[in-house]
């Protein structure tokens, strides 16, 4: 039985002079989901990844953020559950937060750092089994032939394939990866998410991924939530989502709307009659 591992109710988000980037979001994201969140810059889909991540606290308008089952927010406050949740998220960024002064492998070894003696955590001193099992996350990203080096020497993609290892040294059953590939170039791009689309199928861990390249998610991801103006306007299936929702959504032009879907598979149908969930089934009822 499929059990949710995402729950957020009624999530409403301001910033400065009350302006709402997020407004009375619902969604669920169910185990083993490979999730991409798509739409224009400033619809809200890094502040709902920090949210989902507890960087950021939700407006105390009574909205629940749970994950795995545990209450990490309520009414715009975190809980003391937060943490001991948090174990299981993993969470990987578009600059990737390597400490470039340290060897590759001494940060994908952070990733252990929740589930040793905080003791240990702060002298850096990881057991045997620890270092071996980092070393195998390296190789499964094609990154073990690098783990001496230091960070400030990788280039962007192996950078960003070293913050993944990491994640997967965490042991994380759910990540999130906020405009992960922004900054790489296009062959490391595909590759980065390649991997990540290996890691939700070989492991079957959740993946919820925010992307701007909508090629991408088309390609790679089975579900695509879109956002607009921080509220839902998509939610389904990617084979349901069309060049009309596309061009509604990015303001552009239908013909480059389609464009954008270049790197979809092609026994996929890019663009069927219109499905899937937009503002949550409300033009259903």
């Amino acid at each position: 039985m499929t059990s949710t591992v995402i729950d957020l109710k009624d999530i409403t988000k301001s910033f400065v002079k009350g302006t709402r980037v997020l407004k009375s979001i619902d969604l669920q994201i169910d185990d083993g989901e490979f999730v991409g969140l798509i739409g224009a810059s400033g619809s809200g889909k890094s502040t709902l990844i920090r949210i989902i991540s507890g960087l950021e606290t939700t407006d105390g308008n009574g909205g629940s953020v749970k994950l795995h089952g545990q209450t990490m927010q309520q009414n715009g406050k975190r809980r003391r559950s937060q943490r001991a949740a948090r174990k299981d998220l993993g969470v990987i960024f578009q600059q990737f937060n390597l400490v470039t002064r340290l060897s590759l492998l001494k940060n994908v070894l952070v990733g252990r750092l929740g589930r040793v003696a905080s003791w240990r955590g702060t002298l850096g001193i990881f057991s045997h089994a620890d270092k071996i099992r980092a070393l195998q996350n390296l190789e499964r990203v094609g990154m073990v032939d690098f783990a001496h080096q230091r960070a400030s020497q990788l280039s962007g993609g192996q950078q960003q394939r070293g913050a993944i290892a990491r994640v997967l040294t965490q042991q994380a059953k759910t990540i999130l990866a906020d405009e992960p590939i922004a900054s790489l170039d296009p062959a490391s791009a595909e590759n980065v998410m390649e991997i990540l689309g290996d890691i939700n199928r070989e492991d079957g861990t959740t993946i919820i991924v925010s992307l701007h390249q909508i090629s991408h998610a088309l390609k790679h991801c089975k579900r695509v939530i879109a956002l607009k103006n921080g509220e839902i306007v998509f939610d389904g299936p990617t084979n349901t989502i069309t060049a009309d929702d596309l061009s509604e959504l990015y303001g552009i032009e239908l013909d480059e709307a389609a464009s954008q879907t270049a790197g979809k598979t092609e026994s996929t149908t890019v663009f069927p009659a219109r499905g899937g969930r937009r503002a949550q089934n409300k033009e259903a009822a």
